[in-house]
């Protein structure tokens, strides 16, 4: 058996897990610490690498100690990273400033002045959107597109913007605190929209950087998933409780690698992640764009194989946002007297759970409440900064556990919406593999089941999906097994949901309106947050 460590970051906190590999991926221990996303007024939305970095000292100690692993088993280091961050190192590999995160959207009048003039697409210029799509198989439409957030820090921040060395993503950062070299693997590269993915090329696109208002020399060298990028420092080492020397593969993002996790690794095969932010993914193998609704096939950890891909930035971050200002504050939930909101671990699990069981008392529907999930804008189908969440319909009848129902409704919803645009190009699977934190719910499950109106599978332990991504590329790398396609026997479902049609005739008459509530609110929501 062969024992690695993964380090699975993501917007709000890590999940550490150490698996031991054999014919199986088997999770032997595992660690969670919470990080800050600091948000301000003007739309930045910003964390810390020296937070990221504690929380990933302390869950390495963590998950060692509850896998009774010795430090010196441990044969591989891997990544599953939120991604599009944008993080600019000077040449000692040192943060310039605090990172970016993929929820930024300060950039409006860099993406403006960039791309958003003369006639255009999908709110891009026409001749700079052709560009695009032949050299990247998508374009930089969006405010939370990272080369908008790098020009913002040039136009901003030009005392910073001179000690930047290279233009890293998040994982790519530690990465490079562990080995020293700043790399990026192409899934990475990819979201930074400036990678050229036609055949012969794979490489940075000087001409696009250029266009874009990029200095190319500014990019870092391109590496695989599954490469050993370089061994542990020892410095680092020390500071990990690991010894040095282990082999830090490049591992992936969150778009790429939970995918794999998920099992969902061949063509055709259709995942659904709910965590602080949600997504639509079907696997494919070319590039595939859809500018009008913001959907494009990202280039996989698998060599050769693109995701289809839609995202919701606040899919459980709603969750999160109805434990503190609904579920904390008027229904007081307490566990053996202690707040359970105290821990990042429990109360992601504990508190859940009661949430659970709280709004299963509620019919389909919520008493006719819709929520729209956008609490912090919105990328897909339709790009825009100003969108924001709300409650509609709301009657003398309605309380709060038809509100937290409808949370989770509104979050279906919009995953259902991302589905029917991305099968006008690329058929779903009939049965959807359904994982993250969401998938911990076996309400949120039947409800998406019921809303899509399709079977979800769950797999073991679904929030800890990208970490098991993570584990296989190293499993493929290291030469365990022969390719990623072999990680869905070893990834099976264990639990089925099956469509409710009289809770399906609901949603849908809800559905046909939630659609319209953008539309009929466009404007209101410019007025208010432009």
């Amino acid at each position: 058996m062969k024992h690695v460590m993964t380090f699975d970051i993501g917007t709000t906190g890590v999940k550490t897990c150490v698996f031991g590999i054999s014919d199986t991926v088997r999770l032997l221990g595992a660690a969670s610490a919470g990080y800050g996303l600091y948000v301000f007024p003007d739309g930045g939305a910003e964390q810390d690498t020296e937070e990221w970095w504690a929380a990933l000292c302390t869950t390495c100690k963590q998950a060692l100690a509850q896998a009774k692993v010795e430090p010196e088993q441990i044969e591989g280091i891997s990544f599953c990273s939120q991604m599009q961050g944008l993080v600019l190192v000077d040449k000692d590999g040192n943060a310039v400033r605090r990172p970016m995160s993929y929820m930024d959207q300060r950039a409006r009048e860099e993406l403006k002045k960039g791309i958003a003039h003369g006639v255009q697409v999908a709110g891009a210029s026409i001749p700079i959107l052709l560009k695009s799509l032949v050299i990247t198989g998508a374009v930089a439409a969006s405010v939370k597109d990272p080369v908008w957030k790098y020009n913002w820090v040039k136009n901003h921040e030009p005392e910073n913007f001179k000690k930047v060395y290279k233009w890293l993503d998040v994982k790519d950062y530690l990465i490079c605190r562990m080995t020293g070299r700043c790399t990026m693997t192409k899934d990475s590269a990819f979201g930074t929209l400036l990678y050229d993915l036609r055949k012969g090329h794979e490489t940075w696109s000087a001409s696009l950087c250029k266009t874009l208002g990029v200095d190319v020399n500014h990019m870092p060298e391109l590496v695989k998933s599954t490469d050993v990028i370089g061994p542990l420092r020892e410095q680092q080492a020390r500071e990990l409780g690991l010894p040095a020397g282990v082999p830090v593969y490049g591992g992936g993002g969150d778009a790429s690698l939970i995918g794999v996790g998920a099992g969902a690794v061949e063509l055709g095969d259709t995942h659904i992640y709910s965590g602080t932010s949600g997504w639509v993914s079907t696997v494919v193998d070319k590039s595939i764009v859809d500018a009008s609704a913001m959907i494009a096939a990202v280039i996989g950890a698998d060599e050769g194989k693109f995701n289809y891909f839609g995202e919701l930035e606040t899919a459980g971050k709603c969750l999160e946002w109805c434990r503190d200002h609904l579920a904390l504050d008027e229904i007081n939930i307490y566990m053996k007297k202690e707040n359970v909101a105290d821990s990042y671990e429990t109360a992601y699990t504990s508190l859940y759970d009661y949430m659970s069981d709280v709004i299963d008392e509620v019919p389909a529907g919520s008493g006719g409440v819709i929520f729209t999930p956008w609490l912090h804008g919105n990328r897909c189908p339709f790009e825009d900064p100003n969108a924001r969440g709300m409650f509609f319909n709301i009657s003398l009848e309605t309380g709060k556990r038809d509100m937290l129902r409808a949370v989770i409704e509104g979050v279906c919803f919009h995953l259902r919406w991302f589905m029917e645009a991305e099968d006008k190009k690329v058929p779903s699977s009939e049965t959807v593999r359904f994982v993250g934190g969401g998938a911990l719910s076996y309400v949120t499950c039947q409800i998406l089941a019921d809303v899509l109106g399709k079977k979800v599978e769950t797999v073991e332990k679904p929030q800890n999906v990208g970490a098991v991504g993570a584990a296989v590329t190293i499993a493929v790398g290291s030469g365990l097994i022969r390719s990623f396609s072999e990680a869905k026997k070893l990834i099976p479902a264990v639990k089925t949901y099956e469509p409710n049609s009289a809770n399906k005739a609901v949603y849908d008459k809800q559905y046909a309106v939630f659609k319209n509530l953008y539309k009929a609110n466009k404007a209101n929501f410019a007025a208010l947050n432009g």
